[in-house]
């Protein structure tokens, strides 16, 4: 076998390399090898997952077809941050599987001695790199800066997600760098079937809690300031997987950023968002936002309302919000949250591509959509097309908007932001 070998699971969670079978892949429409110019060693801070329940199937290279293991777990990646997955692991899922918890699943397989997956990097930022944090350090910054903000309950929550949920933009808070955290909304006007911080159906579970109060304006401008201050081209972001839609607490953002920018004119004022909300976008805008992440599964109406199942709102109204802040001089980012055979479908590409154009995007964050293909693949319903592939769509992409920009974090746009609202005022 010249290719990589299937890899698998006992019941044990131990891994091992199939001595017959090679490593097989879903592209959503079939089973098939991957490709070579798909495959990467299985990056450094990456996992690897039994999947319960779920027979692999494995290539049988004298048939050149494949075939089903039975009595034995599949098994996937989950690669680091930054790190674009190209394809699904290839399973059977057999009756009374579990639902499989909300991460990205990738597939997995070994070659030449090493793990390997399918997998783009799409942002050379190492912000949230595993072997950058050392846990000890951080909870010893953690109560060095409780100490001196006890009264900040927003300290006290984001202690909490880099302790116990090793939330890496909360970590990077307390390590004084890169961008951080400004989580403020219990509530949401979506109902996604992938919900992080709220129980969806189908049997998911979040894997985070949801921030439980509104922090006052006082409160977040003192996080964000502290952190302007102490860290060069640093980002603040409001709108995290530990909150609902931040949005739904306006008037306390714009306070907010009015505060901020009225003791300092640096660093980035981000806000990751649903866009639900045009009207008070304008309104962060005039109070000094920076930046926008949109966040959409598709630019396709029916593909978005299945999965983000909006409440009083449309898609029309993301796409206004980005215009908005392009209109202001604003950085807009649009969140892709990027699943094989679905964002790579022709119908998806074409409508992306439109949906880039109308909310005058300048970024394009590639991100693995975290959740089980099982249950992702029965909200979207069967593909009717053949996909492209996940890299081929990024290259249409590009050559339909030529200055669109890939990435995976939020990135430090504050000087440019600046000039853009220079030159709309000369």
């Amino acid at each position: 076998m010249t290719g990589p070998r299937m890899v698998y699971c006992d019941d044990r969670g131990e891994l091992y390399d199939h001595p017959f079978y090679g490593m097989t892949v879903f592209d959503g429409v079939r089973v098939r090898p991957p490709r070579e110019d798909e495959l990467v060693t299985l990056p450094p801070g990456s996992d690897a997952w039994m999947l319960p329940g779920r027979s692999p199937y494995g290539w049988n290279h004298e048939t050149g077809g494949p075939e089903i293991v039975r009595s034995v777990n599949g098994a996937s990646a989950f690669a680091s941050p930054a790190w674009l997955r190209l394809a699904l692991p290839a399973y059977v899922k057999e009756e009374g599987a579990p639902v499989l918890p909300l991460f990205a699943y990738a597939p997995l397989g070994w070659l030449r001695g090493r793990l390997v997956t399918t997998a783009l990097r799409v942002d050379g930022s190492n912000r949230q790199d595993p072997g950058r944090f050392h846990l000890p350090q951080i909870r010893k910054a953690a109560r060095a800066l409780r100490k001196a903000m006890p009264a900040n309950r927003l300290v006290e929550h984001l202690e909490h997600c880099a302790l116990v949920y090793c939330c890496r933009a909360a970590q990077n808070f307390f390590l004084a760098r890169e961008e951080c955290p400004l989580p403020t909304a219990p509530t949401c006007n979506c109902a996604c079937a992938g919900c992080l911080s709220l129980d969806p159906d189908q049997g998911v579970t979040a894997p985070h809690q949801r921030i439980t109060f509104v922090p006052t304006p006082e409160e977040i401008a003192e996080v964000a300031c502290l952190h302007i201050g102490r860290v060069p081209r640093a980002v603040v972001s409001f709108g995290q997987g530990c909150e609902g839609e931040p949005l739904m607490v306006a008037p306390t953002l714009i306070e907010a950023v009015r505060l901020i920018r009225a003791r300092t004119d640096a660093g980035t004022i981000n806000l990751n968002t649903n866009g639900s909300r045009p009207k008070d976008v304008a309104a962060l805008c005039d109070a000094g936002l920076d930046a926008i992440r949109l966040s959409v599964n598709s630019f396709r109406e029916p593909a978005y309302k299945a999965y983000y199942r909006p409440r009083g709102f449309r898609l029309a109204d993301v796409i206004e919000s980005g215009r908005i802040v392009r209109d202001s001089g604003g950085w807009v980012s649009v969140n892709l949250l990027v699943f094989p055979g679905v964002s790579d479908l022709p119908a998806d590409v074409d409508a992306s591509i439109a949906g880039l154009r109308a909310s005058q995007a300048d970024f394009v964050q590639m991100r693995n959509l975290n959740i089980d293909p099982s249950v992702y693949y029965a909200t979207m319903g069967a593909a009717t097309e053949e996909p492209i592939g996940i890299a081929a769509t990024m290259v249409r992409f590009r050559e339909a908007i030529p200055a669109i920009r890939f990435g995976y974090f939020n990135p430090p746009v504050r000087s440019l932001v600046r000039r853009r609202r220079r030159s709309a005022r000369t």
